[in-house]
């Protein structure tokens, strides 16, 4: 298929050792020497591929499947036709997951510019005499690595990146093309897709006499380990203090974090979330695409905010909430169901007087 140029099928997995890598219960075992390459949808699995499903939605497409193996859980396992092995498992989707990155280990990072086997610095780079790179760094062409820049082992710097005086990059991190990074400190794992800003200034100015006045920016970036940073996302580095993004967060493409904003652990932000400075978010937190933030605020664990919601002040763990401006979710929903139905009211009477 077509992705098939960019990410080839593994050399294969027997169903057996794939089970046991998942977790996972395989019911048939004279299937454990069948051999899996890639993961794809139920409606067009192959033999050498595994699938998984989620609900009974996908009945009909299980009539048609010849998938070579799916993962489910015991309330779906009566859907599955006779003829496809499968691999009994609490959470599928998870496992399907872990699947594609056992099977697809290249896609758990943006792909390099550079073709395997190149050289791992770049001629055409350049690199500061003063940075430290450990083993196994790629730099690729027209990348800027600055003075005293620190980069952990197999970190991957993407072509065309700019990495600022004295930033701090750990091990294991791919830093995609055309990223720029400043005044920033960068834990292990980290994923920063193509064309994100971190580190630039925060919009800080006070109203003066004779207009606005500049707030010096001196803060740093802090990111932790295991955070993935999408696309054209900006994060600005703090004023005083510095902005904060816990470990295990993945944001989304095109999100705005504001200066000395902190963000806890394994947070899930995303597209076009906006959010102001110095608002405190706590650990396991959901933002649903397209929703601002208020500043100054603190918002608890757990918290799961509906897209396109306004936060304009501190919101109690463990809650959900939506609209603008955001609260509870079941009194958002009770108010669209009252706005809906005298929309609907007006227009059957409209209706009538004609």
């Amino acid at each position: 298929m077509e992705h098939e140029t960019f990410y080839p099928p593994h050399a294969g997995v027997s169903l057996k050792e794939l089970a046991d890598r998942l977790g996972a219960e395989l019911l048939q075992d004279e299937a454990g020497d069948r051999v899996i390459r890639s993961v794809a949808p139920v409606y067009r699995a192959k033999p050498s591929d595994i699938c998984y499903i989620l609900s009974r939605r996908n009945k009909a497409e299980l009539e048609t499947c010849d998938a070579g193996a799916i993962l489910c859980d015991a309330a779906l396992r009566s859907l599955i036709p006779e003829h496809i092995p499968v691999l009994l498992i609490k959470n599928p989707h998870a496992a399907f997951a872990l699947a594609g990155q056992f099977l697809h280990p290249e896609g758990k990072q943006p792909l390099p510019v550079a073709r395997p086997g190149a050289l791992d610095i770049s001629p055409a780079a350049f690199v500061d005499p003063t940075a430290r790179l450990e083993d196994g760094v790629v730099v690729e062409p027209m990348a800027v690595i600055g003075a005293d820049v620190e980069i952990g082992a197999g970190s991957l710097i993407g072509a065309g990146a700019v990495i600022g005086r004295g930033v701090k990059i750990g091990r294991d991190c791919s830093i995609a093309a055309g990223t720029s990074i400043i005044a920033s400190y960068i834990g292990n794992g980290v994923i920063i897709h193509n064309g994100a800003r971190i580190g630039q200034d925060g919009f800080g100015y006070a109203p003066g006499p004779r207009g606005m006045v500049k707030i010096v920016q001196i803060g740093r970036v802090i990111i932790q380990d295991n955070v993935e940073i999408g696309a054209n996302t900006t994060i600005d580095r703090g004023t005083m203090d510095d902005t904060v993004i816990g470990e295990g967060t993945k944001i989304d493409n095109q999100v705005q974090i504001a200066h000395n904003v902190r963000i806890g652990r394994h947070c899930g932000i995303v597209a076009q979330v906006g959010i102001a400075g110095s608002t405190v978010i706590g650990d396991g937190v959901l933002i649903g695409g397209g929703s601002g933030v208020n500043g100054h605020i603190k918002i608890g664990d757990g918290v799961q905010i509906a897209a396109m919601s306004g936060v304009i002040g501190d919101l109690p763990p463990g809650e959900k909430f939506g609209g603008i401006p955001a609260r509870p979710l079941g009194d958002f929903l009770r108010d669209c169901a009252q706005i809906m139905g005298r929309s609907e009211g007006k227009s059957k009477v409209g209706k009538g007087q004609k």
